[in-house]
């Protein structure tokens, strides 16, 4: 999750909240990559996970990668994160249960954010190395229950622990045992958001199903392929979902900013502490009643970081964030925002995506998204599947990615990150289900050898 803003410009009216939202927008020569990537890490003796402290634990982690030139990100005395020491906007946070999240600075080309991840996980495995600690991308930790995994000391974290447990009987699975890869993008104007907001809300499910990677639960197959999306369905319906309201005539900022406001906060951030407000409203803070802050009226601040704890399956803050993959090895990390720039970032291929997609019910929309984590890419749809869909979108994706014409200089276009997941949606046959093929025979029955097979 995103390290927190603390913006001090005090809210006056409900435009503040849609004109925020609106100052996102950029021409398309200013629109840049961002990728967020979790990876759960783990001891290298025993697989086990790795708890905050000691001398080789999380903040050892932590203190470790400042050699690389990050800067310490402080919750009092505790460190928490780190951010770039040159001001890119890049930053590592925690995620509950110790999962290590790369926040990437925003990118012109996929081989520059590429080459991001590359240092990164190479930073990481040295520090990681000799301090026994070792890093799996997948979308749901394969064989720790909840009490094997420790609690990250955030604030924020004990906040949403103990309201998780009111909203939903998953919500502590997501928190603790699920990774996810995901790719912020830019939008030119509301028209524009609107129509990359429903093409990202419809095609979600589709990317789900490439990428599904979480097929295991306490050591033993969970009946799903992603287990990680399926926890989504039960962890808090207030925050979550397909948001059927985007596809309606009138969508804009506007209605997005009712949505947020009805959407109940979980905490205020004031000089360095979470204060616990989970459940009430923002509308009352808008209006100077909210409880335990009564006339005290929210900032920008409150508003960007509200923003961070909406979690449907594509959003918008002052950029569009689509949320639904599984964390996978090293290369289908860069197959995720490859597909979406390919599809979203040329006109031409966007008008093409929306063609495809805008008949679509809600109905059809939700039953995607309900049937993808058991069923993959086998999921039917109009007589198809969604390995038909899929093969749509990776052609919609190439020509995109073929018109933005951004070379690595021997050659090779932004296409060459799609080599990953051509072979899944060509087969059919997701990375889950070749991890299942593994543990029903290679691996005789146990998910062990995952860490080491898996590992990056």
């Amino acid at each position: 999750m995103s390290i927190l803003v603390a913006g001090p410009e005090p809210i006056t009216s409900r435009d503040d909240l849609v004109n925020y939202l609106a100052s996102g927008e950029k021409p398309k020569s200013d629109w840049r990559i961002g990728t967020e990537h979790e990876k759960f890490s783990f001891r290298l003796k025993d697989h086990t996970a790795v708890p905050y402290g000691g001398p080789d634990g999380i903040r050892a982690m932590l203190e470790g990668l400042q050699r690389f030139g990050w800067k310490p990100v402080m919750e009092g005395e505790t460190l928490i994160g780190l951010v770039c020491e040159e001001g890119s906007g890049a930053n590592i946070s925690l995620e509950p249960g110790g999962q290590f999240e790369l926040s990437g600075a925003p990118m012109e080309v996929l081989h520059q954010t590429c080459g991001e991840v590359h240092d990164h996980l190479a930073q990481v495995k040295e520090v990681g190395d000799e301090l026994g600690i070792g890093f799996l991308g997948l979308g749901f930790t394969p064989d720790w229950s909840r009490a094997d995994i420790p609690q990250m000391p955030k604030g924020r974290y004990g906040i949403m622990t103990r309201y998780m447990q009111k909203t939903g009987k998953m919500g502590l699975d997501m928190m603790y045992r699920s990774c996810t890869v995901q790719v912020n993008l830019d939008f030119s104007s509301e028209a524009d958001m609107v129509k990359k907001l429903r093409v990202s809300l419809a095609l979600q499910p589709i990317v789900t199903a490439i990428f599904a990677n979480s097929p295991f639960t306490e050591g033993k197959p969970n009946g799903f392929l992603s287990m990680r999306s399926e926890v989504w369905k039960d962890t808090d319906r207030d925050r979550t979902g397909m948001l059927p309201f985007v596809f309606e005539d009138g969508f804009g900022y506007e209605r997005y900013v009712d949505y947020a406001l009805d959407v109940p906060m979980y905490f205020v951030y004031r000089d360095g502490a979470y204060h616990d407000v989970a459940g009430l409203s923002f509308r009352d803070f808008l209006d100077g009643k909210l409880k335990g802050f009564e006339g005290e009226v929210p900032t920008i601040g409150d508003w960007s970081n509200h923003l961070t704890t909406i979690f449907p399956e594509a959003r918008i803050k002052k950029y569009m964030e689509m949320r639904g993959a599984d964390a996978g090895p090293w290369s289908r990390i860069c197959a995720l925002p490859a597909i979406w720039v390919g599809v979203l970032y040329d006109g031409g291929v966007l008008d093409a995506a929306w063609d495809m997609v805008k008949d679509w019910s809600a109905e059809e929309r939700q039953r995607l998204r309900d049937e993808v984590p058991k069923l993959g890419l086998k999921t039917p749809f109009r007589g198809g599947t969604v390995q038909d869909l899929a093969r749509q979108m990776l052609d919609l994706a190439q020509e995109g990615l073929k018109r933005r014409g951004a070379g690595d200089g021997t050659g090779a276009d932004e296409r060459i990150f799609l080599s990953s997941i051509e072979e899944i949606v060509e087969k059919g046959k997701t990375p889950a289900e070749e991890l299942l093929d593994l543990y029903h025979g290679r691996w005789n029955g146990t998910v062990a050898p995952i860490y080491d097979e898996f590992a990056f």
